[in-house]
Parts: structure tokens; C-alpha cells; sequence
């Protein structure tokens, strides 16, 4: 009996297996999923393209109601979406072809509120996002300190941002995870430089050569905000006497700035003979019999 059931369902799946109509219907369906699938594609550059020349009209625009920053931020965020929103709808149309699309959206409320319990980290950096987008607390292209990871923000979206540090490496946050964020491109910057020279030297003719040197570069930086300063002796060390020199600049420019400052001063110095502290060594000798230099006249 097991023998004749066994054989009965193996014709009835060659059967279904040889019948064209069920592969025609197979044929039709995949078919479809490849045209929505195609579809979805399309459709999403095309409205990723015309979100991008929205843009680039409101930056040709005489009127501009947002910053750069801003612009290139909500870009971003819109991509995001975009892509969310196509993929969703591409994936309930798939579904439709297999089952009955309006019972799963009426189970869907039932399954949601059990999935809300298991997925409210999810909803958290959804929400977070949408705060820090919304109050503006930092922008796409701005340099940030988000804990431990510091460096230029790639992208911010609905559930993590991404941030890049200065050597290559990219960090994805979850949005409910930034707590603290420290925005160094939002307010001008301050350029510290700090000069050290030897305790010998003649304090007040280094200070005139620092402001001879800095009065003559300040041209050379058009990021520069204000005059730099110098502010004269800033530490006595131990074997140095430290010099300082502040400058308000751009955004995120300071560093750039005090490097050139340092290396004009120094070559300076050098010119005028200004020594810098190094490190040095002094040897003490005794004689090896202190008694008979004692008997010498």
C-alpha cells in the first residue's frame, strides 16, 4: 500500500511538473517580480535625479533659505527615503503575487505591535535622527567628536549616521547611541601657537620677531578672521620659555594655519639666531685623586 501511495504521488507531481499551464504560470509571475523589480530601480534614480537638480536650481537661486550644510544634509536624508519607500512598495507588490496583499496588511497591526516590543532600539534611532536633522545639530560635511570617534560626517540618516576619520576609517552610529556631539564647523576656530625659546635669549627681540612674521603672512591666509596676537610669555618651563600666538580663522582651518606660523617662525629665528631649547647633557669630571690636587701650591 505504501509502495502503490508513494507511486501515486510521483505521477501526480510529474504531472503538475509536465503540465504547461503551470509553467506558464510560473513564466507570467517571474516575469512580473523582474518588471517590478526593474521598475523599482528605475524609478528610484529617476527620483534620486530629480531630487539632485532640485537642488542644484536652489543653489543657482538668488533667494537661499538654507545653507550649504543644510542642502546637503536633507539631500541625503531624501535619498534615504526615496529608497526606503521604493523598495517597500516593490516588496508588497511581489508579495501580492503570491498572497492575498489586503489580509497581510489587516494581520499587519497585530504583528506590528509585536514586532514594536522587540524592535524599540529601531524605533529610538528613527527618532533620534529625526531630531538631530530637525534641530540641526549637525550637517553633512561638518567635523564632529561623537564619543570616542571623531571626523567628518559622511552621511546622516533615519537610523545611523556614518562618520569618517582623518585616516580613512568609517564609523556607522546608531542614531539612539549619540549622546554628546562636539560641532567644531559650526563657529570660527582658534589658532594656537606656541613658541618656546632658550632662558639665554632676549625675550623682548623674539616677541618683535614673531609679530614681524606673523604681520607679514597674515596675507597669505585668507581664512584668517581677525589679526593674529601674540600674547608674550605664556609658561616658564624648565628649560624653555614658552611664546604664544592665537589667530581666529575659519571653520576647521586652524590647524593648517598654526603649522605655516610655526614653520615661518622657525625659519626666522634661525635667521636671527634665536636658539630654540633642546635637550642637553653636561658632564661633570672629578679627578681620580682629589687628595693630591689638595697638596698643590
Amino acid at each position: 500500500m505504501e509502495v502503490l501511495g508513494f507511486a501515486k504521488m510521483a505521477e501526480e507531481a510529474f504531472k503538475y511538473l509536465t503540465d504547461s499551464a503551470v509553467w506558464m504560470a510560473f513564466t507570467v509571475k517571474g516575469l512580473k517580480i523582474l518588471g517590478i523589480i526593474i521598475g523599482a530601480v528605475i524609478v528610484k534614480h529617476l527620483l534620486k535625479a530629480a531630487v539632485a537638480n532640485a537642488f542644484k536650481l536652489r543653489v543657482k537661486s538668488p533667494l537661499k533659505l538654507l545653507s550649504e550644510r543644510r542642502e546637503a544634509t536633507l539631500m541625503r536624508l531624501l535619498d534615504n527615503v526615496i529608497s526606503y519607500v521604493i523598495y517597500f512598495m516593490a516588496l508588497l507588490t511581489v508579495l501580492s503575487e503570491f498572497v492575498d496583499i489586503k489580509a497581510l496588511l489587516a494581520g499587519a497591526g497585530v504583528v506590528g505591535l509585536a514586532i514594536g516590543f522587540g524592535a524599540q532600539s529601531l524605533v529610538k534611532d528613527i527618532i533620534t535622527g529625526f531630531f538631530i536633522i530637525f534641530e540641526n545639530q549637525f550637517s553633512v560635511g561638518d567635523f564632529v567628536r561623537i564619543g570616542s570617534f571623531e571626523g567628518h560626517v559622511e552621511e546622516i540618516g533615519l537610523r545611523t549616521t556614518k562618520v569618517k576619520s582623518w585616516t580613512g576609517e568609517l564609523h556607522i552610529l546608531p542614531n539612539s547611541s549619540i549622546l554628546e556631539v562636539t560641532n567644531f564647523s559650526v563657529h570660527n576656530s582658534i589658532a594656537v601657537v606656541d613658541v618656546s625659546i632658550a632662558y639665554e635669549e632676549n625675550i623682548e627681540k623674539a616677541q618683535k620677531i614673531i609679530e614681524r612674521v606673523v604681520r607679514e603672512r597674515e596675507a597669505d591666509f585668507p581664512e584668517m578672521v581677525k589679526p593674529p596676537e601674540v600674547l608674550g610669555v605664556h609658561m616658564l618651563g624648565a628649560s624653555e620659555v614658552v611664546m604664544r600666538v592665537t589667530a581666529e580663522v575659519m571653520p576647521m582651518t586652524h590647524f593648517k594655519i598654526a603649522r605655516e606660523l610655526r614653520k615661518s617662525i622657525k625659519a626666522e629665528f634661525d635667521k636671527e639666531g634665536i636658539e630654540i631649547p633642546y635637550p642637553r647633557m653636561v658632564t661633570i669630571s672629578k679627578d681620580q685623586n682629589p687628595a693630591a690636587d689638595a697638596k698643590k701650591p
